[in-house]
């Protein structure tokens, strides 16, 4: 082939733009600071802030576990372009890019790098501005070559691939690890960029690219099966992480457009004392959102009377349209959506997290809010049992103090919703605490019944109290007569 694209070895990430820029700046004495800073905001404007959509996530968040936001295969985008651990996957990326090429008869190297060069300048807005100047000189190389391995992974996992070839990633552990790093935040690339290559090579009768990421991340994401709606959304998506938010909203929620919920029912039980601890913060008014809507973990809420349901299934039943996110209290019954917790867990709520964190986009942050409550039901491996022992948890990993290692530390750093879409869930689980006879029930067995042989000293002390009282009364009416 005429055109080739030039790969060069890794290395060390560099910041020699800025310290010659900061040089430049502290040895230029001619002129005045207005003169300097004038300079550098000339070109500056607050709409290159607002168009990115693929973020670094920020140290609050990475710092609990930034494993979980670094790829372990494959690098997508500029980021992590340089990571010497991901080399190897270059030659997966060019096998891609030969089979890309293949599929018309009419394109070369040459002529998607003209169409990726049209795309280029908006595509670097998506990203971060400090970007390595030699990134920034092979964008477009990069742009074409990280964008049609993702076009055909995704077309080989839908079983579109040629006929006449075999898989080019064929074993699963690598297709697992690959499909995890695709859905990392800083491992994307601009939607825009895999729809112009899809259509570049679409077939006739080939899906659209949404459909066949919903298809390619089926069991990634919270809705076994849910509902591709033509039209989507009325924005185009950012990346594939934003297109699997997409798929994924409550279902009470599916054919509601409002991007805000009503959260007065938040304020009336703030403060509220449950097991001699507060369940809720004193608030002002103006705040609203689960800052002021703690709730006590599943054992307190067991000791207090309440029984836990798992619903939907874990199994493919296509009929099965529960969410993650379809949590109901109803009546001293809390449903929870049953859910696997396996090595690709994590990664992805903590991805789905810190993108509805950092976009601006994102008006309803339902990843947020269901790792808030998630790590206030799951306080101890208590809670992990308990829920699992229920059917709402199937622990793969097989330590329950490390699923709730994961749940305990899943939004810190994370700042608070405006519209928690589980209010009014959380504001019966307080009524119910705030009861008076669910209170004294919550007491007793929290005191006397934490333990088999507890529970059963306590019986045997109101059997034998029960007994001393009959014979007393008994002795008593023998007396009288």
């Amino acid at each position: 082939m005429a055109h080739s694209i030039e790969i060069t070895p890794t290395d060390h990430r560099i910041r020699q733009v800025i310290e010659d820029e900061m040089a430049r700046l502290h040895f230029n004495t001619n002129k005045s600071a207005n003169q300097i800073f004038e300079e550098r905001v000339k070109n500056m404007e607050n709409s290159s802030i607002k168009s990115t959509t693929i973020f670094k996530v920020n140290v609050a968040l990475r710092e609990s576990n930034p494993d979980a936001y670094t790829p372990k295969v494959i690098s997508i985008g500029p980021y992590h372009n340089k990571i010497p651990q991901l080399g190897s996957m270059e030659k997966y990326k060019m096998l891609y890019l030969q089979r890309f090429l293949k599929r018309k008869n009419e394109i070369d190297v040459k002529s998607c790098i003209s169409e990726i060069e049209k795309l280029k300048d908006e595509a670097l807005k998506c990203y971060d501005d400090n970007l390595d100047s030699d990134i920034v000189v092979k964008f477009s190389q990069m742009l074409l070559l990280d964008g049609c391995f993702i076009v055909e992974f995704i077309r080989e996992r839908c079983g579109r691939k040629p006929r006449e070839e075999d898989e080019i990633i064929n074993r699963e552990w690598m297709m697992l690890q690959v499909c995890r790093d695709m859905l990392l935040l800083e491992n994307q690339l601009p939607y825009f960029v895999l729809t112009v290559l899809h259509e570049m090579t679409k077939y006739p009768t080939e899906p659209n690219l949404i459909k066949m990421v919903k298809s390619t991340f089926d069991d990634r994401f919270p809705n076994k099966y849910p509902e591709i709606i033509d039209g989507i959304a009325p924005q185009q998506p950012d990346h594939l992480l934003h297109v699997l938010h997409m798929l994924s909203r409550p279902s009470k929620m599916q054919n509601n457009t409002s991007e805000t919920t009503n959260g007065s029912t938040r304020k009336e039980c703030c403060n509220k004392s449950f097991l001699g601890k507060f369940i809720q913060k004193e608030m002002p008014d103006e705040v609203s959102g689960w800052e002021c809507c703690q709730i006590p973990s599943a054992t307190e809420l067991y000791e207090a009377g309440v029984n836990f349901k798992k619903i939907g299934a874990l199994g493919e039943d296509i009929k099965d349209k529960t969410t993650l996110f379809d949590i109901e209290f109803k009546h001293g019954l809390f449903e929870i959506p049953c859910f696997a917790v396996e090595d690709t867990l994590e990664p992805f709520l903590r991805n789905m997290i810190a993108y509805e964190q950092h976009s601006s986009r994102l008006h309803l942050k339902y990843y947020t809010d269901y790792g808030w409550i998630m790590s206030q039901l799951i306080v101890s491996h208590k809670d992990v049992n308990l829920l699992r022992q229920n059917g709402i948890i199937f622990n793969e990993i097989g330590d329950d103090k490390q699923v709730a290692t994961i749940f305990n530390k899943l939004t810190q750093g994370v700042t608070t919703s405006i519209d928690f879409y589980c209010s009014e869930e959380c504001s019966k689980i307080i009524q119910h605490c705030e009861n008076p006879w669910n209170q004294m029930m919550a007491k007793l067995r929290h005191n006397y019944f934490q333990s088999p042989w507890a529970g059963a000293s306590t019986v045997a002390a109101i059997v034998l109290l029960l007994l001393t009282v009959t014979q007393t009364v008994l002795s008593l009416i023998s007396a009288l007569k």
